[in-house]
C-alpha cells in the first residue's frame, strides 16, 4: 500500500523553481503578454513617464497586461487586481513578480482613457491581418446595463436646491474660518479636508441642476446625471444602453458604443458608421431587430449604400391587421409622386397640403387632403372628420417600399432569423460568463471606456483559441 502524498515542508531544493515553468505554454496570460507587446502603445496614446528622480514608475505595458488579465478573469476591482497580482500565478508571472498597487492601477486607467478605449479597435485589427473577420453578415443590437449609481439616492429639482443652499451656508462658515486662520497664522493656510469634500459636493449638486434644467426629466442622480431610467426584463433602472455589431463568421465584435438613450431607433446609422471606421467597409448585410425600425435611418442607409435589413416594426404589423376589411384604410391609397397627389380608393385626387412633424420622433410627412369630400358619396364610410380625409406620406416613403420588398424575399427572411444566434451570445458571454451586469464607473464617458475594454475582452477570448491552435500569429510593432 502506497503512503499518502502530503507537503514536505522541509524540504529543501538546491536550485529554485524557475517562474517560467509555473504557466503553461498555452497559458492566457502568455497570450495576453504578446498581444500587448505587439502593440505600439505610444502611438494608442498611453502616457509614457520618465523620471530621473524618486521610486521608477510602472511602465504602460506591464499596468495595460495587469487590466486586460484582470477583465479575461473576471477581476474588475483594483484592489481585488492588487490582490491577485500577489496570489495569481498568471498575474506573478505576467508582471514578473512585481505588484503595482491599487493607486497606481486606477491612476493608469483614469489618465489613459481615450488610449484604453483604442484597444478594442487593436484586437479587430489583429482578427482583419488574421483573416478571421468576415464582411458577409453583421448583426447589431443593444442590451440595457444597470448603472452604478443607486436608485435610492435618485433627488428632484427641490431637493438638490434644498441641499445647494445647505451647503452654501457650510461652504461661507468654513470660508470665515479659513481667513481668521490665515490672519492669525503666518504662510498659507490650506483648505480643511472636510471644506474640500463639501466643494465637490457642491459642484456635483451644480452640475445635476444644470442638467435637470436642460433636459424633460423630473429627477436625477447627483454623482451620475448622465444615467437614464431605462426598462430592463424585469424592472425599471438607472442603465446606460450599450450597442454592439457582431459578425456571423468569426462573432467578433467590430463596433461597440454606448448611448444614454432607451430607443434604439436612431443607432443603426452611427453603428454602422462606425463599423466603416473600423473596418473600411460595412458588410454585405447587416441585420437588426424591430426596435431599430426608424424611416430616416432607412433611408440614410440606403443613401449611403449600407444593405440593411430591419425586422417589421409594431406599426407596420397593426396597421397591416388594420386594414383587412376596410376598403378605405390609408394603405389603399396611392401615393403619385410625380405629379405629388394621392388617388383615393374611390379615384378622387387629393392634393398637397403640409408639411408635418408628427409622433415622439417627430417623423416628418407631406400631408394631403381631400377636396371633394362634401360632394363623395362614400365620405361616412372614408372618415369622420367635418375637414374632410386626409393622409399622410412619409417622405421617405419610397425607401420605405423598397426595403419591405426586399425583406419580402425568402432569402431575405431566412438570413434575418439568425439575428439572435450572432448576436445575443455577445450579451450572453458579457452578462453570465463575465458576469458584467451593472458599471463599475460613473459617468457616460467612463462608461464607454469601461464597455470597449468590456468587447475588447470578448473579443481577445475569441482570438485566444485561434492562438492556442495556431491560427494567429502576433507580430511585434
Amino acid at each position: 500500500m502506497g503512503k499518502e502524498i502530503r507537503a514536505d515542508y522541509e524540504q529543501v531544493l538546491m536550485f529554485p523553481p524557475c517562474l517560467d515553468d509555473w504557466v503553461g505554454p498555452d497559458h492566457p496570460a502568455r497570450f495576453i503578454r504578446d498581444f500587448v507587446d505587439s502593440l505600439d502603445l505610444e502611438g494608442m496614446g498611453f502616457r509614457v513617464r520618465g523620471s530621473e528622480v524618486g521610486r521608477p514608475n510602472y511602465a504602460p505595458d506591464l499596468l495595460l497586461k495587469v487590466w486586460l488579465y484582470g477583465y479575461f478573469s473576471r477581476i474588475r476591482s483594483t484592489r481585488k487586481l492588487e490582490k491577485a497580482c500577489r496570489e495569481n500565478m498568471g498575474l506573478i508571472w505576467l508582471t514578473g513578480m512585481n505588484a503595482p498597487d491599487h493607486n497606481s492601477l486606477w491612476r493608469f486607467w483614469s489618465q489613459n482613457k481615450k488610449a484604453l478605449g483604442g484597444v478594442f479597435k487593436q484586437s479587430i485589427h489583429v482578427a482583419v491581418r488574421s483573416e478571421l473577420v468576415g464582411m458577409a453578415v453583421h448583426a447589431l443590437d443593444g442590451t440595457k446595463i444597470k448603472a452604478r449609481a443607486s436608485r435610492d439616492k435618485v433627488r428632484d429639482q427641490k431637493y438638490l436646491e434644498r441641499m445647494l443652499e445647505g451647503l452654501d451656508r457650510t461652504v461661507a462658515d468654513l470660508m470665515t474660518e479659513v481667513e481668521r486662520c490665515e490672519q492669525e497664522e503666518e504662510g498659507e493656510f490650506r483648505l480643511p479636508r472636510c471644506m474640500q469634500d463639501e466643494l465637490r459636493r457642491k459642484q456635483r449638486i451644480q452640475e445635476a441642476l444644470k442638467e435637470l434644467d436642460g433636459s424633460k426629466k423630473k429627477v436625477i442622480h447627483a454623482r451620475d446625471p448622465e444615467a437614464r431610467f431605462m426598462k430592463n426584463r424585469r424592472s425599471i433602472e438607472l442603465s446606460y444602453n450599450a450597442q454592439a455589431v457582431a459578425d456571423r463568421d468569426s462573432g467578433l465584435i467590430v463596433a461597440e458604443e454606448v448611448v444614454n438613450e432607451e430607443a434604439d431607433n436612431g443607432l443603426l446609422v452611427p453603428m454602422l458608421d462606425r463599423v466603416k471606421e473600423n473596418l473600411g467597409a460595412v458588410a454585405q448585410e447587416n441585420v437588426e431587430d424591430a426596435g431599430y425600425f426608424s424611416s430616416s435611418q432607412i433611408a440614410l442607409a440606403e443613401t449611403r449604400q449600407y444593405e440593411v435589413l430591419v425586422s417589421r416594426s409594431s406599426g407596420e404589423a397593426t396597421a397591416e391587421k388594420s386594414s383587412e376589411g376596410n376598403p378605405y384604410h390609408s394603405s389603399r391609397f396611392i401615393y403619385d409622386q410625380e405629379h405629388d397627389i394621392c388617388i383615393c380608393p374611390q379615384g378622387n385626387q387629393m392634393p398637397f397640403l403640409q408639411w408635418k412633424s408628427t409622433g415622439a420622433n417627430q417623423r416628418e410627412v407631406r400631408r394631403y387632403r381631400c377636396r371633394d369630400y362634401a360632394q363623395c358619396a362614400h365620405r361616412s364610410e372614408c372618415t369622420k372628420s367635418k375637414k374632410g380625409r386626409m393622409i399622410d406620406i412619409n417622405v421617405h416613403q419610397e425607401a420605405l417600399e423598397r426595403h419591405a420588398r426586399k425583406r419580402e424575399d425568402p432569402e431575405k427572411r431566412k438570413l434575418l432569423r439568425t439575428r439572435k444566434a450572432i448576436i445575443e451570445p455577445v450579451f450572453a458571454w458579457t452578462k453570465r460568463h463575465m458576469g458584467f451586469r451593472r458599471w463599475t464607473v460613473f459617468g457616460l464617458e467612463n462608461v464607454r471606456v469601461q464597455w470597449s475594454v468590456v468587447c475588447a475582452t470578448l473579443n481577445l477570448k475569441k482570438l485566444y483559441g485561434h492562438w492556442v491552435c495556431g491560427r494567429l500569429i502576433l507580430e511585434s510593432p
